[in-house]
């Protein structure tokens, strides 16, 4: 609920999210969560690592001890040790799989991804790629991937959704929405890569 929504419905598992308030709320937020584009802007600079990996857990008494943290550093293929440092400290790529190590924690079943890759080199973009495909296997995760590209999603994705002007325009399974576009935005899109 990071927008205020003036019409519709928000719904996840059967339940209208918008509808719900307090410790319901706080309860279904532990189903999902989210990847944000810019990781530095996403943490707090003042906390360190390992405490932003244990405040999810801690809000929602769960256990949230140092092994705690040092299992989610090393799930997203990190030191245990950068738990003592800061955001500032790490790299653009460390960053971001903090994040992704950050909305592990509560064991969502979705995890919101937006364009989580777009801010980092091409290099790091395949690692970061490769392991978000990694965890999606290990846990059964459900992605929404947010992008503004296409190539990214062939990597993520088995069926992708395109947006033109605010509308749903097109979805259709990956091999398919490659191979034959129907959309002139999608196509336009395509002949873009």
């Amino acid at each position: 609920r990071l927008i205020e929504a003036d019409a519709g419905a928000a719904r996840f598992d059967g339940v209208d999210l918008l509808a719900l308030r307090g410790e319901t709320l706080r309860g279904a937020r532990q189903k999902f969560q989210m990847v944000f584009q810019d990781p530095l802007g996403a943490l707090n600079p003042r906390a360190s690592i390992g405490r932003l990996l244990a405040d999810p857990l801690r809000i929602h008494n769960l256990p949230h001890g140092d092994a705690d943290v040092a299992a989610l550093l090393h799930r997203v293929g990190l030191d245990p040790a950068l738990a003592r440092r800061r955001p500032h400290e790490l790299s653009g790529g460390q960053r971001q799989r903090v994040g992704i190590a950050r909305a592990l924690a509560l064991k969502p079943k979705l995890i919101v991804c937006d364009e989580p890759v777009s801010a980092l080199d091409v290099s790091v973009q395949a690692q970061v790629l490769n392991l978000l495909a990694d965890l999606q296997r290990s846990f059964g995760l459900s992605y929404l991937f947010i992008a503004h590209g296409l190539t990214a999603l062939r990597q993520i994705s088995d069926r992708i959704g395109v947006m033109y002007l605010g509308k749903l325009v097109e979805i259709a399974p990956v091999d398919r929405l490659f191979a034959a576009p129907a959309h002139p935005y999608t196509q336009a899109l395509l002949s873009a890569i």
